[in-house]
Protein backbone atom coordinates (compact mmCIF):
# COMPACT_ATOMS: atom_id res chain seq x y z
CA UNK A 1 0.00 0.00 0.00
CA UNK A 2 1.47 3.24 -0.95
CA UNK A 3 2.13 5.99 1.66
CA UNK A 4 -0.44 9.06 1.94
CA UNK A 5 2.22 12.15 1.74
CA UNK A 6 0.98 14.83 3.83
CA UNK A 7 1.37 17.43 1.37
CA UNK A 8 -0.48 17.49 -2.05
CA UNK A 9 1.70 18.21 -4.91
CA UNK A 10 0.92 22.07 -5.36
CA UNK A 11 1.66 22.33 -1.71
CA UNK A 12 5.13 20.27 -2.40
CA UNK A 13 6.14 22.39 -5.55
CA UNK A 14 5.33 25.61 -3.32
CA UNK A 15 7.64 24.65 -0.54
CA UNK A 16 10.12 23.11 -3.13
CA UNK A 17 10.29 26.96 -4.53
CA UNK A 18 10.38 28.20 -1.03
CA UNK A 19 13.88 26.65 0.13
CA UNK A 20 15.40 26.68 -3.44
CA UNK A 21 14.60 30.92 -2.95
CA UNK A 22 16.13 30.73 0.74
CA UNK A 23 19.22 28.57 -0.57
CA UNK A 24 20.00 30.63 -3.70
CA UNK A 25 20.06 33.96 -1.23
CA UNK A 26 21.97 32.92 1.09
CA UNK A 27 24.08 30.59 -0.18
CA UNK A 28 24.92 32.99 -3.36
CA UNK A 29 26.38 35.82 -1.94
CA UNK A 30 28.72 33.84 0.22
CA UNK A 31 30.03 32.00 -2.84
CA UNK A 32 30.39 35.26 -4.32
CA UNK A 33 32.31 36.59 -1.31
CA UNK A 34 34.78 33.97 -1.30
CA UNK A 35 35.39 33.97 -5.22
CA UNK A 36 36.52 38.05 -5.03
CA UNK A 37 39.45 38.90 -6.66
CA UNK A 38 40.29 41.27 -3.46
CA UNK A 39 40.99 38.47 -1.57
CA UNK A 40 44.09 36.94 -3.71
CA UNK A 41 47.19 37.41 -1.44
CA UNK A 42 45.22 37.82 1.81
CA UNK A 43 46.00 36.18 4.93
CA UNK A 44 43.53 33.08 6.11
CA UNK A 45 42.82 35.02 9.05
CA UNK A 46 42.17 38.26 7.19
CA UNK A 47 39.42 36.03 4.18
CA UNK A 48 37.99 33.67 7.49
CA UNK A 49 37.00 36.79 9.68
CA UNK A 50 35.26 38.15 6.09
CA UNK A 51 33.34 35.01 5.56
CA UNK A 52 31.96 34.58 8.79
CA UNK A 53 30.60 38.13 8.54
CA UNK A 54 29.28 37.88 5.62
CA UNK A 55 28.00 34.14 6.50
CA UNK A 56 26.35 35.33 9.61
CA UNK A 57 24.56 37.69 7.22
CA UNK A 58 23.37 34.79 5.11
CA UNK A 59 21.95 33.01 8.35
CA UNK A 60 19.77 36.41 9.42
CA UNK A 61 17.02 36.16 7.57
CA UNK A 62 16.34 32.55 8.57
CA UNK A 63 15.56 34.03 12.21
CA UNK A 64 12.46 35.57 11.64
CA UNK A 65 10.81 33.07 9.26
CA UNK A 66 11.53 30.52 11.48
CA UNK A 67 10.53 32.16 14.65
CA UNK A 68 7.08 32.40 12.63
CA UNK A 69 7.14 29.04 11.52
CA UNK A 70 6.91 30.18 7.70
CA UNK A 71 9.10 27.79 6.53
CA UNK A 72 7.82 24.57 5.17
CA UNK A 73 8.47 21.54 7.43
CA UNK A 74 10.17 23.97 10.49
CA UNK A 75 6.63 24.76 11.77
CA UNK A 76 6.21 24.75 15.77
CA UNK A 77 8.78 23.97 17.95
CA UNK A 78 11.28 22.34 15.34
CA UNK A 79 11.37 25.87 13.77
CA UNK A 80 11.81 27.45 17.14
CA UNK A 81 14.81 25.19 18.15
CA UNK A 82 16.71 25.58 14.89
CA UNK A 83 15.91 29.32 15.24
CA UNK A 84 17.89 29.23 18.34
CA UNK A 85 20.49 27.05 17.12
CA UNK A 86 21.03 29.64 14.26
CA UNK A 87 21.15 32.03 16.93
CA UNK A 88 24.20 30.49 18.80
CA UNK A 89 25.48 30.45 15.24
CA UNK A 90 25.57 34.01 14.91
CA UNK A 91 27.06 34.40 17.96
CA UNK A 92 30.22 32.17 16.74
CA UNK A 93 30.08 33.98 13.61
CA UNK A 94 30.53 37.55 15.51
CA UNK A 95 33.20 36.19 17.50
CA UNK A 96 34.63 34.77 15.10
CA UNK A 97 34.66 37.92 12.46
CA UNK A 98 36.18 40.07 15.37
CA UNK A 99 38.74 37.98 16.37
CA UNK A 100 40.10 37.63 12.97
CA UNK A 101 39.74 41.46 12.33
CA UNK A 102 41.55 42.08 16.08
CA UNK A 103 44.39 39.22 14.77
CA UNK A 104 44.84 41.26 11.45
CA UNK A 105 45.18 44.49 12.23
CA UNK A 106 44.37 45.54 16.62
CA UNK A 107 44.49 49.28 16.22
CA UNK A 108 41.87 49.40 14.10
CA UNK A 109 39.46 47.25 16.00
CA UNK A 110 40.36 49.28 19.25
CA UNK A 111 39.63 52.44 17.37
CA UNK A 112 36.06 51.01 16.41
CA UNK A 113 35.33 49.78 20.43
CA UNK A 114 36.55 53.82 20.72
CA UNK A 115 34.07 55.06 18.67
CA UNK A 116 36.81 56.99 16.66
CA UNK A 117 36.88 54.81 13.44
CA UNK A 118 37.12 57.07 10.29
CA UNK A 119 34.66 54.43 8.73
CA UNK A 120 31.31 54.68 9.43
CA UNK A 121 30.88 51.22 8.32
CA UNK A 122 32.46 50.32 11.29
CA UNK A 123 30.24 52.34 14.08
CA UNK A 124 26.90 50.07 12.46
CA UNK A 125 28.87 47.12 12.99
CA UNK A 126 29.59 47.50 16.67
CA UNK A 127 26.21 49.09 17.22
CA UNK A 128 24.61 44.88 15.49
CA UNK A 129 27.29 43.61 17.39
CA UNK A 130 25.86 45.01 20.74
CA UNK A 131 22.47 44.28 19.60
CA UNK A 132 23.14 40.72 19.14
CA UNK A 133 25.17 40.44 22.09
CA UNK A 134 22.23 42.02 24.75
CA UNK A 135 19.42 39.68 22.39
CA UNK A 136 21.36 36.73 23.21
CA UNK A 137 22.04 37.98 26.92
CA UNK A 138 18.04 38.58 27.76
CA UNK A 139 17.26 35.20 26.29
CA UNK A 140 19.32 33.22 27.91
CA UNK A 141 18.15 34.94 31.55
CA UNK A 142 14.80 35.39 30.49
CA UNK A 143 13.86 32.30 32.90
CA UNK A 144 16.45 33.03 35.58
CA UNK A 145 15.02 37.04 35.70
CA UNK A 146 11.48 35.90 35.13
CA UNK A 147 10.94 38.04 32.67
CA UNK A 148 7.07 38.18 30.99
CA UNK A 149 6.75 36.93 27.71
CA UNK A 150 5.66 40.06 26.45
CA UNK A 151 8.13 42.27 27.64
CA UNK A 152 10.74 39.76 26.51
CA UNK A 153 9.52 39.79 22.85
CA UNK A 154 8.99 43.69 22.79
CA UNK A 155 12.71 44.08 23.83
CA UNK A 156 13.78 40.71 21.23
CA UNK A 157 12.00 42.72 18.34
CA UNK A 158 13.04 45.86 19.27
CA UNK A 159 16.69 44.80 19.58
CA UNK A 160 16.24 42.26 16.24
CA UNK A 161 15.38 45.50 14.33
CA UNK A 162 19.04 47.16 15.66
CA UNK A 163 20.93 44.15 14.29
CA UNK A 164 19.00 43.89 11.04
CA UNK A 165 19.59 47.67 10.63
CA UNK A 166 22.75 47.86 11.43
CA UNK A 167 24.15 45.04 9.51
CA UNK A 168 22.69 45.83 6.39
CA UNK A 169 24.02 49.41 6.85
CA UNK A 170 27.70 47.61 7.60
CA UNK A 171 27.78 45.93 4.77
CA UNK A 172 25.97 48.27 2.10
CA UNK A 173 28.83 50.61 3.44
CA UNK A 174 31.70 48.42 2.82
CA UNK A 175 33.38 48.66 -0.85
CA UNK A 176 34.92 45.04 0.00
CA UNK A 177 34.32 41.37 -0.82
CA UNK A 178 30.63 41.13 -1.43
CA UNK A 179 29.13 41.18 -4.88
CA UNK A 180 26.92 44.32 -5.12
CA UNK A 181 23.79 42.90 -6.68
CA UNK A 182 23.43 40.07 -4.57
CA UNK A 183 24.74 42.20 -1.50
CA UNK A 184 21.76 43.93 -1.97
CA UNK A 185 19.50 41.39 -2.72
CA UNK A 186 20.29 39.75 0.39
CA UNK A 187 19.80 43.12 2.53
CA UNK A 188 16.59 43.80 1.03
CA UNK A 189 15.86 39.68 1.52
CA UNK A 190 16.64 40.12 5.45
CA UNK A 191 14.78 43.54 5.93
CA UNK A 192 11.85 42.14 4.32
CA UNK A 193 11.64 38.55 6.32
CA UNK A 194 12.18 41.28 9.63
CA UNK A 195 9.34 42.63 8.34
CA UNK A 196 7.19 40.60 7.74
CA UNK A 197 7.40 38.16 11.04
CA UNK A 198 6.24 41.66 12.77
CA UNK A 199 2.97 40.66 10.89
CA UNK A 200 3.13 37.25 11.68
CA UNK A 201 -0.15 35.72 12.47
CA UNK A 202 -1.32 35.81 16.23
CA UNK A 203 -1.66 31.96 16.38
CA UNK A 204 2.25 31.77 15.83
CA UNK A 205 2.80 34.19 18.85
CA UNK A 206 0.28 32.58 21.46
CA UNK A 207 1.81 29.04 20.55
CA UNK A 208 5.46 30.25 21.00
CA UNK A 209 4.42 31.80 24.16
CA UNK A 210 2.26 28.53 25.28
CA UNK A 211 5.86 26.79 24.17
CA UNK A 212 8.61 29.05 24.91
Amino acid sequence: MRPISCWSRPDAMRAALIWLAVLVLSAVPVVLSLASPLLQWRDPVYIAAGATGVLAMALMPLQPLLATGRLPGLGGFRGRRLHRIIGALLLLCLLLHVAGLWITSPPDVIDVFLLRSPTPFSTWGLLAMVALLLSAAITALRKPLRLRWRLWRVAHLGLAAVVIGGTVAHALLIEGTMEPVSKALLSLWLTAAFAGSLAAPLRHRASARRQG
